[in-house]
């Protein structure tokens, strides 16, 4: 039998979630409408929620966001993993090693939370990622990761059709475990322009955990020449290969 949930707790949580995913202030009726919750308890819960400082508003309460309380909450979660200032030690050699960004990520049920970001040092458009949440099938991270999972595991989670993000995009979940077969066979995930237009990417799962919960990857032009990408897949393989014997040698799981 599956817990039963507190309606108030769920509502207040979905609300936070919904305002974060959202890239712009929501208006009441907007809330509404995405989460489905009666206007009367919506309205009970902003301003609570706004009182505590968790949500933000204009001087009139026609809008609403993200506030300040929810950012200290996010900063502890990052403040108590044991296994991040390994990994931000190892997306800096990687960086240096590759000139390209590099990332740090977490298997979030169907999504992955980037947790740290190193950006190349030629980045012109830097869009910030720790702490955005995207969906796994979409980048390499998520699809290293959910090929840790069984055929019947990945179905489960997965909604099918997956969510289109650019027109490469896997969407056919029978396509997607083919791809997923290759990752596990060769130990590592590639993907290109499948969820940010001109820019390819790498992943390799941090084996620390088992199944793997972690992973770091490194993003480059989509049009980056193929004797460069195959320096960077052994970097990311080397870099992220020794982290992981770092994590377990230092006995963190």
């Amino acid at each position: 039998m599956e817990p039963q949930l507190v309606k108030s707790a769920e509502r207040t949580v979905r609300i936070l979630e919904t305002l974060a995913a959202s890239p712009h202030t929501l208006t009441l009726a907007e809330l509404q409408q995405r989460t489905g919750f009666p206007r009367s308890s919506l309205h009970a819960l902003m301003r609570t929620l706004v009182e505590l400082n968790w949500v933000e508003t204009d001087a009139a309460r026609s809008a609403f966001g993200i506030g300040p309380h929810a950012l200290l909450t996010g900063t502890a979660y990052l403040d108590k993993d044991p296994a991040l200032p390994y990994a931000q030690a190892t997306l800096e050699d990687l960086r240096e090693e590759t000139g390209q960004t590099a990332h740090f990520a977490r298997r979030d049920e169907a999504h992955v939370l980037y947790l740290a970001t190193r950006e190349s040092r030629d980045a012109h458009h830097i869009i910030p990622r720790v702490g955005r949440r995207l969906p796994a099938h979409v980048t390499a991270l998520g699809q290293v990761l959910i090929a840790q999972l069984t055929d019947d595991e990945v179905k489960a989670l997965l909604p099918d059709p997956l969510q289109a993000i650019t027109e490469h995009t896997i969407t056919d979940l029978g396509k997607l475990t083919a791809e997923l077969d290759q990752v596990r066979t060769r130990g590592w995930a590639y993907e290109r322009e499948q969820g940010t237009s001109g820019v390819a990417c790498v992943a390799v799962p941090v084996d620390y955990r088992i199944p793997a919960t972690d992973a770091i990857s490194c993003s480059m032009p989509a049009d980056l020449p193929p004797d460069r990408i195959e320096r960077v897949i052994e970097a990311v393989i080397t870099h992220t290969h020794k982290l992981g014997a770092t994590l377990r040698r230092e006995g963190i799981r």
